[in-house]
């Protein structure tokens, strides 16, 4: 295994030639302050510009970068999940390569971790970005840290640092587009996990890759990991509570046939109301079945699968 450093900065880049020599030269002026062992991965998501030449050409200047580069665009996920993977820093610290993230934030949040934390979340309290990003994102990030059951304003910011254990419980969870949601998925695993505003810059280069389709796709994203992380181990308290509301409405309905039956010698043409209250008690029935089974295979997971992470020992 390689040598161990204090700080690995992990940027997914597609297509950001151009944003690329001042962020580096940004970049390690920073961090040549800190005055520890650093490094830079960079993780080209299969850019169809010259950013991975770029990349190589900058490597001839500042030694500490390392680079790879994916055949095809992966997404942002996978870029994040390869950067933890290669990663040898005990802390890594993300940003995105737009020159939206400033670099000299980066002793803030060391700063911060230091004082406790596992997960420093930025906060991009003063954004340079169109109405049209901006509200969707405040509407995001309010359902989500309901859900969540933790309070940060911007789940989004691509400025975040943790310790390395955090990332390494993270990466089963890294695909698709549910990297906004690592606050989220360690505030969930026990880690203590803090916000801190953030310097955010116009983007000087090129243009956005996320567009406001990605709301939608976040709410999905959202009922995908708040079941999958917190009810992995519990999907009875998911099913069995719809299956007992189901069940309980049913059954009320079929009472109410059952009683319009008993005084009137008919059911008085509520036909589809009888329908109607035998699907909820079947449904129901269903609901409480899956939820059996995904007890059963989360206790058969439980027992072949990995032990809670100790905190700390004496």
């Amino acid at each position: 295994m390689s040598q161990e450093v204090f700080l690995s900065v992990v940027i997914p880049v597609f297509n950001e030639e151009e944003s690329l020599p001042p962020l580096c030269e940004k970049l390690h002026a920073v961090l040549d302050g800190l005055d520890k062992e650093y490094e830079v991965i960079f993780v080209d998501d299969g850019s169809t510009d010259r950013s991975f030449e770029v990349m190589r050409e900058l490597r001839d200047v500042y030694p500490a970068i390392r680079a790879v580069r994916f055949r095809r665009n992966y997404r942002k996920a996978a870029a994040l999940a390869t950067g933890f993977s290669e990663a040898r820093g005990k802390v890594i610290i993300t940003m995105d390569a737009d020159l939206q993230d400033d670099p000299e934030e980066i002793p803030r949040l060391l700063g911060k971790l230091e004082e406790g934390c596992d997960l420093v979340s930025g906060w991009k309290k003063k954004r340079h970005d169109p109405l049209s990003k901006t509200l969707p994102s405040r509407l995001f990030n309010k359902v989500t840290s309901m859900v969540a059951g933790i309070r940060l304003h911007d789940f989004n910011c691509g400025l975040k640092a943790y310790r390395r254990e955090v990332c390494e419980d993270a990466l089963p969870y890294l695909y698709g587009e549910l990297y906004r949601f690592l606050p989220a998925i360690a505030h969930w695993a026990g880690y203590r996990v803090e916000e801190m505003p953030v310097q955010h810059h116009p983007r000087r280069f090129g243009y956005s890759k996320f567009g406001t389709k990605r709301l939608l796709n976040g709410f999905l994203d959202l009922m995908t990991i708040t079941f999958v992380v917190r009810f992995m181990t519990t999907p009875m308290h998911v099913f069995g509570t719809l299956g007992l509301f189901s069940t309980l409405a049913g059954s009320a309905v079929c009472a109410y046939v059952a009683l319009l039956r008993f005084e009137f010698g008919n059911i008085q043409n509520r036909h589809p109301l009888l329908l109607m209250g035998v699907l909820l008690v079947i449904v129901g029935i269903q609901f409480f079945s899956t939820g059996l089974l995904g007890d059963m295979m989360a206790s058969m997971n439980q027992r072949g699968g990995k032990t809670p992470r100790i905190a700390d020992r004496i």
